[in-house]
């Protein structure tokens, strides 16, 4: 995206297009980075499933990690008006699934992310590092 978009029409540059299910991802990304999660990515899933448009991955190094994360996702995204269409995994805490149909987030315990390892799954999905 840009900050200047006149600067990008003087040269010719169209605006980037982004649309809102990755603006999700991005802002669900950031939140996890909020409290503390580490090793966020967000793979961009579109044409190659019909399932969804994005996966935020996340590892969380304690449950008590993983569930302030999950719930801030949450109660930020709800002030958007964004709620998730399903949730899994709050009660164990080692594998948290926050559905919102275009964008799943995941946030992993360290052995659950090894072991799932969904970035090798969706090899072929470009993959951002949100930082």
């Amino acid at each position: 995206m840009s900050i200047s978009g006149h600067d990008e029409q003087q040269r010719g540059l169209q605006p980037e297009e982004v649309s809102y299910s990755e603006l999700l991802a991005r802002r669900a990304g950031a939140l996890a980075l909020e409290k503390k999660c580490e090793q966020v990515k967000i793979l961009d899933l579109k044409g190659l499933t019909s399932v969804t448009d994005y996966f935020v991955i996340a590892t969380a190094d304690s449950e008590r990690k993983a569930k302030a994360a999950a719930e801030h996702i949450i109660d930020e995204l709800k002030e958007d008006d964004e709620r998730p269409l399903h949730v899994e995994g709050m009660d164990s805490m080692h594998w948290i699934l926050l559905d919102y149909v275009n964008v799943v987030v995941h946030i992993f315990m360290p052995d659950e992310r090894r072991f799932y390892d969904l970035e090798s799954l969706w090899s072929d999905a470009p993959v951002t590092l949100v930082t």
